[in-house]
């Protein structure tokens, strides 16, 4: 199991009061929520591994370097362009939760992982494309996970919480094909490439004037590759594009050129992690992890969780 570590406490931290606090007093509900979270999760679908996947650079500078608009409207005071490394607004009272929230996974003994200039995505695709033993269910809000879905060499699921985990949908690569319409047997690139063309204004992807979702899996459901349809572009020949599309295609050629690696998540990236994946049975520190459970006064939390990872023999 691959957790999307921020897009689960952010979920978190709206889903759960703010009148959740420690006994001092501080909002404590991201991480009253997100220990929930892995409890339920733990619970539910018994994983023997798990990795929270964390976000080192949540807005790389590879990827601003190829499309200068991406995330740039997160950025506080500079609704246009700004530089990569610059941190995400989050909350003023969410930003001193996650320090704790990583001491009481590190407590737990819950690996985590990150890689230098990457995001979770990136540290979540990486992961799962080069497990060869264990089915992969990676659980997130980010619908650009998508396209990591297979089934070989080992099954790779998206567990999507966009809704909340109460509603959450296990994705495949049917599952996702019965969704947007693209083709079952290259579901999760088919899904990346129709992410291209429609774009995705939450992540500054304008995507191809006038090319919608519909139209986008239409497309990339004739062809067998993002790089066969970029060269059906120049091709007149190619009767595949209607003449309307193929010039909606040809004046976004500059973007087209470059949004690959964008939206593309990394398989390569440098993971670290921290500890064994291996989830454990039982505490890694109890000590530490009964420190914090009573300093943020998380122990309803701490207990659930400890009692899940006992019960997930």
């Amino acid at each position: 199991m691959l957790l999307d570590a921020a897009s689960l406490y952010f979920r978190a931290y709206y889903g759960v009061p703010e009148s959740i606090t420690s006994p001092d007093g501080t909002p404590i509900n991201a991480v009253r929520g997100f220990t929930d979270m892995v409890a339920r999760l733990v619970t539910e679908r018994r994983p023997t591994r798990l990795v929270a996947c964390l976000d080192l650079d949540w807005r790389p500078a590879f990827r601003v370097e190829a499309l200068p608009s991406y995330k740039a409207h997160r950025v506080p005071g500079e609704p246009e362009v700004a530089p990569a490394g610059m941190p995400e607004e989050v909350p003023d009272t969410l930003a001193p939760q996650v320090p704790v929230l990583l001491e009481v996974l590190a407590a737990v003994g819950i690996a985590t992982a990150g890689a230098e200039g990457y995001e979770a995505d990136d540290v979540i695709g990486t992961l799962a494309a080069g497990e060869r033993k264990d089915p992969v269910l990676a659980v997130s809000g980010d619908r650009d996970l998508m396209q990591i879905v297979r089934d070989e060499p080992v099954p790779v699921r998206l567990l999507y919480v966009g809704r909340g985990l109460a509603k959450a949908e296990h994705l495949g690569p049917g599952e996702v094909a019965a969704k947007y319409g693209v083709p079952a047997d290259r579901a999760g690139d088919a899904y990346a490439e129709m992410a291209m063309l429609r774009g995705d204004p939450s992540d500054g992807l304008p995507g191809v004037p006038g090319v919608g979702a519909k139209t986008a899996a239409t497309l990339v459901g004739r062809f067998a590759s993002w790089a066969e349809l970029r060269a059906a572009v120049t091709d007149r020949a190619d009767t595949r594009l209607a003449p309307p599309v193929r010039a909606k295609l040809a004046a976004a050629a500059p973007y087209l050129a470059v949004v690959e690696p964008v939206v593309r998540v990394a398989l390569d990236a440098p993971v670290q992690l921290d500890r064994s994946d291996t989830l454990p049975r039982s505490p890694a520190d109890p000590d530490r992890l009964a420190a914090l459970a009573e300093r943020w006064g998380v122990g309803s939390s701490v207990d659930r969780l400890c009692t899940a990872l006992a019960k997930n023999a």
